[in-house]
C-alpha cells in the first residue's frame, strides 16, 4: 500500500474506515489504469501491431468501466446510509440523484451497469 494511503488509514476513525478503504481501492485502481495508458503510449511509440494496441485499449476501457461501477456503488451506499438516517424527503432526493447520475453518464457511452 502506498505510504500516503497507510498514513491516511492510521489517522482515520473507525466510523470513516469503510469510506477511507474505498478511496484507497479507487486510487489504486486508477493508478493501475494510468499504468495501462502509459503502456499504450509505449506500444504506439514502439510500433506494436494495431490489433495488439486495440486489444489493450479495450482492456483500459473495461478497467475504467469497472472503476465507474465501483464509484457509483460507493456513492449509492453512502447516500443511502445518509438518507436512512434522515427522513422520507431525503430518501426521495437521494433516489432522484442516483437515477439522474446513472442516466446522465449512461447516456454518454459509459455503461455503469
Amino acid at each position: 500500500m502506498p505510504k500516503e494511503a497507510t498514513d491516511e488509514a492510521a489517522e482515520a476513525s473507525p466510523a470513516g474506515m469503510p469510506q477511507l478503504l474505498a478511496k484507497i481501492r479507487t486510487l489504486n485502481r486508477l493508478r493501475r489504469i494510468e499504468g495501462q495508458v502509459r503502456g499504450l503510449q509505449r506500444m504506439v511509440k514502439e510500433d506494436h501491431p494495431c490489433a495488439d494496441i486495440l486489444s489493450q485499449v479495450s482492456s483500459v476501457h473495461e478497467a475504467l468501466r469497472a472503476a465507474g461501477r465501483e464509484l457509483l456503488r460507493d456513492h449509492m451506499k453512502q447516500t443511502i446510509r445518509q438518507a436512512i438516517r434522515q427522513d422520507e424527503a431525503a430518501t426521495e432526493t437521494m433516489c432522484d440523484e442516483v437515477v439522474a447520475l446513472i442516466f446522465r453518464h449512461g447516456g454518454r457511452g459509459i455503461s455503469w451497469l
